[in-house]
């Protein structure tokens, strides 16, 4: 039966790192678990080490670094997508925190430096913010409530569909370009030809029908 991990595991991986770097490394002094201090340096290099990423090892860290902008948080090197996954969060709120991240993987003591303590400077992505801004101003009202994240969300794309969908339950089937212009709505036959939701049909070349389910989307709508 494989015992389970103890944070003491990481100490003697990550304190050999530390002393190929020419640190001299002491652990638990006062709160904090590895201190490691070289000549001619004024602040210490702080490890926090904990069995797995939590959220009070990054408290510990945060508090840390009221001594040293040095610090460093140090789990065990795990397997799999899961721990992938959580490592490449972790590391981007390392960053944002300004923490550095060891992994220790505990077969061999292999520690790994993922990245180091530093001032964060995000990389805007204008893209995704122009996308944000975008629906924002063509979405009509405030149909979702903040926080409700189950369920169908109402965005301007489906706003959309649902004036086509409006137009041709009332009026029959119809050509794109009439929709558009009776709708206002500029995407019409590109929308209507997607069907992303199952609620059009073409019933000839360029003319489109609402289906059953787009009379019921009608029916419940939100908005």
């Amino acid at each position: 039966m494989t015992r389970p991990v103890r944070e003491t595991d990481l100490y003697g991986p990550v304190k050999a790192l530390l002393e190929t770097q020419g640190y001299e490394v002491k652990g638990e002094v006062g709160p904090a678990d590895v201190v490691a201090c070289r000549a001619g340096e004024p602040a210490p290099v702080i490890v926090e080490l904990k069995r797995g990423f939590s959220l009070s090892l990054f408290h510990q860290a945060v508090a840390r670094q009221s001594v040293s902008d040095a610090v460093y948080i140090a789990v065990p090197r795990g397997t799999g997508r899961r721990f992938q996954k959580a490592l490449k969060e972790n590391l981007t709120l390392c960053r944002r925190l300004g923490l550095g991240l060891i992994t220790v993987r505990l077969r061999d003591g292999f520690a790994e430096v993922h990245v180091d303590p530093g001032p964060y400077r995000p990389r805007k992505h204008t893209a995704r913010r122009d996308r944000l801004l975008r629906e924002f101003a063509r979405r009509e009202g405030d149909p979702n409530t903040g926080g409700a994240a189950a369920g169908p969300l109402v965005t301007a794309y489906r706003q959309d569909a649902l004036k086509l969908a409006a137009h041709l339950a009332t009026h029959g089937p119809d050509r794109g370009a009439q929709v558009a212009r009776a709708t206002g709505v500029p995407q019409a036959t590109r929308i209507l030809a997607a069907d992303h939701y199952g609620w059009f049909e073409r019933v000839s070349r360029g003319i489109y029908a609402i289906t059953p389910n787009g009379c019921r989307a009608l029916a419940d709508r939100k908005d």
